[in-house]
């Protein structure tokens, strides 16, 4: 045959080749600090800009890269490899815009959407409550309409990069008689009056990432930057979580490639009875099973990469709810047995700090929890086969 039947397009490769060789040289040898210090590292997100890889899905006519979701997924699995934290970079640029992508004005596209691919700003998303998780519609954040503004109220929770984003998506209630339904979204910007952080929240991992509640106290902002009409914002966070949960599966890929290519290198050198322990069959299987299960879960995410690009250009595509959980749901799996095991691989090495394992299995736990957690997915599946 004369063309590739079922592979990825030749910039695909030579884009992750790309990431990879940054990774490895400007990232990689700051994950264990940023680790240690639990501080977001601001040189690290300006090598990102430098290359333009903070937010890569941003199109073009907005001044992005214009990234395809394909190669959005290469990125954060990439960077992910190397430090899950810097990898919440171009994850949540994308979880904080897609809404906008989706559903705003093109004049709040224009305005907020330039200056993120310009690396003057990255976006956060707002939608949690700590009363409203997994149950996100039970919400309590009311924005209230006077005049030709909206004021905003209440308090959001585990917001990822809050406090060093500029701007944040939020979910509020502007109608309350009308449930879900009555959830509007909007754009809150860091510097409006009445917008305040909670203390950073102490983690097992993605430690270099800070996560704060966003505090709206009487938080006056234009009725203009409402993203979509009013009534929509939950339609618009379950839409844009279809995209999204996408990321979080790319992310738990690269967090698992990392702790597996280390695994790999250690029990090749390690060396008991007289020969490598690689020499071993019950540690063999143990490799071979944990990148079976990397490789079964990365062409099921990039799979629901191709479907949520094509839906993005409006293409309805009406196994994507199913393909975006499933490649979270398998992923994030993967990562956290794939993790534990190179923990395993390593003895007691793997337990310690002075080895990179132990920061992937804590790192890798988040990815079964945030953007809905992996009962929640399957829940979100088993309505779309039954349905």
């Amino acid at each position: 045959m004369s063309f590739p039947l079922y592979a990825l397009a030749e910039e695909h490769d030579m884009l992750r080749e790309t990431v990879r060789a940054l990774a490895d040289e400007k990232i990689a040898p700051h994950a264990a600090e940023a680790d240690e210090t639990e501080e977001f590292s601001w040189d690290v997100y300006k090598a990102l800009v430098a290359a333009d890889m903070h937010a890569v899905h941003v199109p073009e006519q907005y001044g992005g890269a214009g990234a395809d979701a394909l190669a959005t997924v290469i990125v954060i699995e990439e960077v992910a490899r190397a430090c899950a934290s810097t990898s919440l970079i171009p994850a949540v640029n994308k979880l904080g815009t897609v809404p906008l992508l989706l559903s705003a004005s093109e004049e709040v596209k224009s305005r907020y959407l330039a200056p993120v691919a310009r690396g003057e700003a990255m976006f956060s998303y707002a939608l949690s409550e700590p009363e409203a998780g997994s149950d996100a519609a039970a919400m309590k954040t009311r924005a209230v309409a006077d005049g030709d503004s909206y004021i905003l109220n209440g308090t959001k929770m585990w917001i990822t990069n809050a406090g060093v984003s500029e701007y944040y998506t939020v979910m509020a209630v502007t109608d309350p008689s009308a449930g879900a339904r009555g959830i509007s979204a909007f754009v809150v910007e860091k510097s409006d009056e009445g917008v305040s952080f909670g203390p950073k929240e102490r983690k097992l991992g993605i430690k270099g990432s800070p996560t704060r509640q966003v505090i709206l106290d009487n938080v006056r902002i234009p009725a203009t930057r409402m993203i979509g009409a009013p009534g929509t914002g939950f339609k618009t966070a379950l839409a844009t979580l279809d995209h999204t949960r996408i990321t979080i599966a790319a992310q738990a890929l690269g967090i698992a490639q990392g702790a597996l290519d280390y695994a790999i290198g250690y029990v090749k050198e390690r060396k008991q009875f007289g020969r490598p322990i690689a020499d071993f069959q019950g540690l063999q299987f143990m490799v071979a099973d944990m990148a079976m299960k990397l490789e079964a879960a990365r062409q099921l995410t990039y799979h629901a990469a191709a479907k949520s690009e094509r839906a993005m250009h409006g293409e309805p595509q009406k196994d994507l709810t199913f393909l975006s959980s499933a490649a979270k749901c398998a992923a994030s799996d993967a990562a956290m047995e794939i993790t534990t095991d190179a923990v395993q691989l390593l003895g007691g090495y793997g337990y310690t700090k002075d080895f990179p394992v132990e920061r992937m299995m804590r790192d890798a736990k988040i990815t079964q929890i945030y953007e809905g957690t992996n009962q929640i997915q399957r829940m979100v599946m088993a309505r779309q086969l039954l349905k």
